[in-house]
């Protein structure tokens, strides 16, 4: 259909595929698309589709993307009914049933098949999506990833990689929740993906990585540090700069900060809340200071919603959860249309550069040294 109407005639809206458990097989292969194919996961989130639909067709407006909704059909249907279709590539996919916060991920991947993460990483399992994004249950995104989805050979520990705002540029940290308890090799492993991400999303050439411990010497931290630190040292080809303190994951010197699930989700839960901390102490302070502090915050407008904006998590779309056959990005819950917009962008460039495939290459040129960390 042209663009052009005859006049007195109204445009034809056009309405997106609706796929079952059934037709969804007859859906393309990814090996045949010219673009990026993502499944997302319509009912995740604290507002389901009422915010996950408008992000996911602004970003189909706006990029050259495939998207399928994943979830019930009757809630996707009634979102897309308020919004404009034209020139967007979307197909919804049914899925009954929802993974609830209160479930274990464990319960949700044996007794929820029809739930629309999983659904959504079967889409990408058999070649029908590159990825899969969510911003519902954490817990049941990563294990439907690494169950369903399957792993990338050689990575026994797929990782959550998130991006900070810095004094200078993002820095990558991971991993910040996947995995609580890793061995110094898992570490090892998560500095060789998150140098892959920040050479292809971030465009740094040679990344810095450097190790989170409770000092810079070498030496410093518990025994997983150190012998992580022992196995970084071994590989030329890496820009390893070192341990790390928590205070230098702001300055913008590091392009990767690595550390265990536990540590890495302190340390983003931690940022997350100082930062909109600081901001509510500032607006009362300007608020409460007299005549003077409020013309100069007016004056100051501009600058404090660039602040905002870097400080901003929606600015970063998600979490990619790295080590996986496929792509699979990790949204907060809280996420606006910003937000899933955006992490429907990062799902695109990671599809279209290639990322996964210099992930595989560079995990396969280090197995060796990751055996012997093993064996260790």
């Amino acid at each position: 259909m042209t663009s052009e109407q005859p006049a007195g005639q109204e445009k034809q809206r056009i309405e997106p595929v609706v796929h079952d458990a059934d037709t969804a097989a007859e859906l393309p292969l990814t090996n045949d698309a010219q673009k990026p194919v993502l499944a997302i996961d319509a009912m995740g989130g604290d507002f389901g589709p009422s915010v996950v639909v408008p992000g996911a067709v602004a970003a189909a407006h706006d990029l050259n993307a495939r998207i399928l909704l994943v979830g019930r059909e009757d809630e996707i249907r009634a979102e897309l009914a308020k919004l404009d279709l034209d020139g967007t590539d979307i197909d919804v996919v049914h899925a009954s049933e929802v993974a609830e916060m209160k479930e274990k991920p464990s319960e949700i991947l044996r007794r929820k098949k029809d739930a629309s993460i999983q659904v959504a990483c079967r889409l990408v399992r058999d070649n029908h999506a590159h990825g899969v994004i969510s911003a519902g249950h954490s817990g049941a995104t990563v294990a439907c990833g690494m169950f369903i989805m399957g792993r990338v050979h050689g990575v026994e520990r797929p990782a959550l990689a998130s991006v900070l705002p810095t004094e200078k540029k993002p820095t990558i940290l991971l991993d910040v929740g996947a995995n609580v308890d890793c061995r110094p090799y898992h570490l090892f492993q998560f500095g060789l993906m998150g140098a892959a991400y920040a050479r292809d999303l971030l465009n740094r050439e040679t990344p810095r990585i450097g190790l989170l411990s409770i000092g810079e010497e070498e030496g410093k931290g518990n025994l997983q540090v150190k012998e992580a630190y022992e196995l970084f040292k071994m590989v030329e080809e890496l820009n390893f700069v070192g341990n790390i303190e928590g205070r230098d994951l702001f300055t913008g010197d590091m392009d990767v900060a690595v550390c265990d699930g536990f540590m890495g989700n302190v340390a983003l839960k931690l940022s997350e809340g100082l930062g909109t901390s600081l901001c509510r102490i500032l607006k009362r302070e300007l608020l409460n200071s007299g005549l003077m502090a409020k013309f100069g915050a007016l004056l100051s407008r501009g600058a404090f919603r660039r602040f905002a904006k870097i400080v901003d998590y929606a600015e970063y779309g998600g979490a990619l959860l790295l080590g996986l056959r496929g792509i699979a990005i990790v949204c907060h819950g809280a996420s606006n249309q910003k937000a899933i917009h955006n992490a429907v962008k990062l799902a695109s460039m990671f599809v279209e550069k290639k990322t996964n495939e210099r992930l595989v290459e560079t995990i396969s040129a280090n197995e060796e040294l990751t055996r012997y960390g093993r064996s260790c």
